[in-house]
C-alpha cells in the first residue's frame, strides 16, 4: 500500500529545495495537494501548526506532510498565520552564516487527489531516523543533499527515485513506531484484497458486484463498508485510480492516448479523454504538453 500510494504521486510536480535562514525567521508552508518532506540538515526550530502544539525539530529529523497540510517552521514558538506563506519555487539559499538550513522535497498535485491512504493518516509526521536500525539512511540522505544541486542529464529521474525513496522510508519507519506488526490505515482486510485488484489491474471490468463477489460480500454491504473505509465509494475511487495511473503513463511515457486509454480500462479514446477531463480540468494532451512530454502523433507527423 504505501509503495502504491508513493507512486500515485508521481503526476504532481517534483521539487527538491535546500533552504537556509538567520535571524529572525518563520516560514508557512503546505496548503495545497500533494505530498512531501522536510529534511533538517543543521540547526534546531520549531514545527507549528494549526491546532497542536509546537514540536522541537532537531538535527537528521525528517517531518512528512502526507496530504500538503498548512504547517510552518520556526525559530521561536509563534502561532501558524503569524508566519508569511512561502513559495517553494524560489531560491531561499541566502548567502552568508545559517542558524537553521533544511531540505524540501514535495510532490504538488495540481491535479487529482491525494492517495486515500495518505489522506488517512496524521496532517504532520515527525520521525528521527534509526541510523542504527537502518544504516541506509545515512545513503539517502547523502545522496538528497548532493543530488538537490546537480544539474546533469537525468538528474530529474535520479531526484524522482530519491523522493520516492526518501518518502517510502519515513513512512516505512513511522509504521513500525506505531504500528509495531505492519498495519495499514485500512483495517479491513476484505477491502484491502479488493484495493490491490483495483490497483493490480485498473484495466479490468470491475464492478461493484464483481468486486464485492471476490471478498464474499453482498453489492450493499461491500459499498457500505468500502466507503466507510476508503472515504468514497468503489466506482468512484476506481475512476480515479484509473486516472491516476494514466496522468502517471502521460508524464512518465510516450505511448499514445488510445493505448493509454486501454491500460486504464477505457474502450476508446473519446471515452478516456471526457473522464480525464471532468477529473483533471485539461485533456490528456494539454496535460501531457504541461509536462513536458513529447506527443507521439506530433513527433511521427501524423
Amino acid at each position: 500500500m504505501i509503495s502504491q500510494a508513493v507512486s500515485s504521486l508521481r503526476v504532481g510536480r517534483r521539487a527538491i529545495r535546500r533552504f537556509r535562514q538567520q535571524g529572525s525567521w518563520g516560514l508557512r508552508l503546505g496548503g495545497q495537494p500533494g505530498s512531501g518532506f522536510h529534511l533538517v540538515l543543521d540547526g534546531s526550530a520549531w514545527l507549528i501548526s494549526a491546532d497542536a502544539p509546537p514540536i522541537a525539530l532537531r538535527p537528521g529529523d525528517v517531518v512528512l506532510v502526507p496530504a500538503g497540510a498548512d504547517h510552518g517552521l520556526s525559530i521561536t514558538r509563534r502561532a501558524l498565520h503569524e508566519m508569511p506563506l512561502n513559495v517553494m519555487n524560489l531560491d531561499q539559499s541566502a548567502p552568508g552564516p545559517a542558524d537553521f538550513e533544511f531540505l524540501c522535497g514535495s510532490y504538488r498535485l495540481d491535479h487529482g487527489q491525494v492517495h486515500p491512504y495518505l489522506t488517512g493518516m496524521p496532517d504532520l509526521i515527525v520521525v528521527s531516523p534509526d541510523h542504527e536500525r537502518h544504516p541506509e539512511w545515512r545513503s539517502l540522505i547523502s545522496l538528497l543533499v548532493e543530488g538537490e544541486s546537480l544539474a546533469q542529464p537525468g538528474t530529474e529521474v535520479t531526484r524522482s527515485a530519491l523522493l520516492d525513496l526518501m518518502l517510502v522510508s519515513v513512512l516505512r519507519q513511522w509504521l513500525e513506531e506505531k504500528h509495531p506488526k505492519g498495519r495499514p490505515t485500512i483495517t479491513d482486510p476484505a477491502i484491502v484484497t479488493a484495493l490491490d485488484a483495483i490497483h493490480d489491474s485498473p484495466r479490468t471490468q470491475w464492478t461493484v458486484s464483481r468486486l464485492g463477489e471476490m471478498v464474499g460480500m453482498s453489492r450493499t454491504t461491500f459499498t457500505r463498508r468500502f466507503t466507510s473505509q476508503v472515504g468514497k465509494p468503489p466506482m468512484t475511487y476506481l475512476i480515479g485510480w484509473r486516472l491516476n495511473c494514466a496522468a502517471r503513463l502521460l508524464r512518465e511515457t510516450d505511448a499514445s492516448l488510445a493505448a493509454i486509454a486501454r491500460q486504464v480500462g477505457y474502450s476508446t479514446e473519446f471515452a478516456f479523454a471526457g473522464a480525464f477531463r471532468r477529473e483533471y480540468g485539461v485533456s490528456p494532451g494539454r496535460f501531457r504538453q504541461a509536462a513536458g512530454v513529447p506527443d507521439q502523433q506530433a513527433r511521427s507527423g501524423s
